[in-house]
Order: C-alpha cells, then structure tokens, then sequence
C-alpha cells in the first residue's frame, strides 16, 4: 500500500477526529482507509490510534508519530509544488459559508466570477450566519466578521466591514434625528441578537474620545442583518447595519444614514481555513482572487 496515504489517512482522522471524515475527504471507503491505518501501524510497529465505534484518540507513540507524518506530508507538498508549479489550472471541489446578507451583498458575485476563471472548480455555497467548526462541517474556507478570533485559527484579513446607524426618511420626519448617540434613547432600536444587542458604542469622529456606550432597547432582533435592514427600511425605527449591506438603499433615499459625526468600531473580514500546509490549488487560487478584488474595491477602503 502507499505509505504516504495511510499517513494522509492518519494525519485527517486525527484533525477530523473520525476515520469516516477522514475517509471522506481523501475520497477512500471507510474500510480502504482503515485498512490504510492498519498498514502504517504495521509498518511503524506501533499502535498510532485507540479506535472505537464512536471515537479515537491518539495513543502516546502516535503523537510522536503524528508529528513525523506531517513532516513527512509537508516535505511531500514541497516537492509536488515544485513539480507542478502553483500556475496549475485549480480543480476539485470547494466547500465555502458565510452569512446570507454578506454572500448577497458582495461575496455570491465575487464565487460567480471566479467560478468563470476556473470552471473545473465545483462549489458549494452554505449560508450560515454563524461561526463554524471547519473540521466537522467540511468546510474548505468561511468569511467572518469580527474582531474577536478564538486562538489557534489560520485566518487571511481581506478588509474592513464599517458600520452604519440609519433609519426610513419618514421615521425620521416622524421622530426626529438624533444628533448625539445619547439621542437613541428616545427611538426605537432595532438590533442584532448576536452583535449590540443591549449597547452600541460610539466615539466622536473629530474629538476621537472616549468611547460612548448607550443601553439600547426596541422592540425587534433578529439574528441576520437583512431583516432588520427591511424593518428599518419600513420605518419601525432606528438600527445599526454594515455598510456593505445598505450603500445602495443610502443612495436611493429608502435609509438615511445619521450620527454621521460618530463612529462605530469596525470589525475585520477574515478568510478563515484549516491548514496552510495542504492547501489545494482551488483554495490557494481562491484566496489569491479574493485578496485581489478586495484590495482593488473602493468600497473596503
């Protein structure tokens, strides 16, 4: 058997914590990639896993060898990309999410083009407003924006998100337009289950001071940004939405952008992904694209 695929086949039930995930993502049956693992064992001498039905975990000869595999696997990716060289035409499958609002937005039109670039790429889009485990969901690349990133992640910045605080021209003829943060106290607040639920927070754009926090309170929240997008657009009342989610509603006139003089703390949109090392040329080509498109819209800016 091929030695350099029972370690691909040890290295990914590790990751994955599952021989079938593993089996999955090297397109083996489970029983070819079991039989794979009982090869390396034999061929190492040692046990590398304790295998159950439900579960596996590294035995203490396997951590040592598993550290040995990826070196191995490293060298090998080394030695095949100077082979090939990174102009390779990208192929194979691409498993992507991020939130439905930022795909509708920006990113769907941005996988369309690239999938023009390089049609022997096949993708799946999975819209997801929320942060995933990459592993268990088989996830090749996720887009997320935020400023808090949990340790231990690869993660690309492709650009800045801004925000901003609007309204309906006719709520705001109705109620009046706040002229200071502390204003929002008299409006009703629409807000994101997830983000400033109970507080937004603001700092003076020419002072650029301390920052202000303001207890929020409304009668509508929701976890996607796009229903609160149409709630304010219908005049229910105040709310907080990413730039790039209402740069054409400001400039048709159905929200109107206020406390224009103050600003929210922009967040960062990351490319995130599980290894630098075993990165596929879709992948590698995707990421290259999309730090591309990034750098040259305005928009992000």
């Amino acid at each position: 058997m091929d030695r350099l695929t029972a370690m691909q086949v040890f290295v990914e039930s590790v990751d994955r914590g599952s021989l079938t995930a593993a089996a999955e993502r090297l397109g083996l049956s489970r029983a070819k990639a079991s039989r794979y693992l009982a090869e390396l064992e034999r061929w190492l001498g040692i046990r590398v896993l304790h295998r159950s039905t439900r579960s596996l975990s590294l035995t203490s000869a396997g951590e040592l060898a598993l550290i040995d595999c990826r070196q191995m696997l490293q060298i090998q990716e080394k030695m095949l990309a100077a082979r090939h060289d990174r102009s390779s035409v990208p192929k194979g499958s691409l498993r992507i999410t991020c939130s439905q609002s930022f795909s509708q937005s920006y990113l769907a039109n941005l996988i369309a083009e690239y999938s023009l670039r390089y049609p022997q790429v096949n993708i799946d889009i999975q819209l997801l407003d929320r942060a995933v485990n990459l592993v268990d969901e088989r996830i090749d690349l996720a887009i997320r924006i935020t400023n808090t990133l949990e340790q231990g992640i690869i993660a690309r910045p492709l650009g800045i998100c801004h925000s901003v605080t609007c309204a309906s021209p006719q709520y705001l003829d109705k109620i009046g337009r706040p002229q200071k943060p502390e204003d929002l106290s008299h409006h009703v607040c629409l807000t994101h289950a997830k983000f400033g639920a109970h507080t937004w927070t603001y700092r003076s754009v020419e002072e650029y001071g301390e920052l202000i926090k303001i207890p929020i309170k409304g009668r509508i929240s929701a976890n996607e940004v796009l229903a609160l997008k149409d709630a304010a657009i219908a005049g229910v009342g105040v709310t907080l939405l990413p730039a790039y989610l209402v740069r054409n509603e400001l400039t048709n006139g159905q929200l109107e952008a206020i406390l224009t003089g103050y600003e929210v703390e922009p967040m960062t949109i990351y490319a995130i992904y599980t290894s630098r090392n075993h990165m596929s040329a879709a992948l590698r080509a995707l990421l290259t694209f999309l730090d591309e498109r990034f750098k040259s819209d305005n928009f992000w800016k």
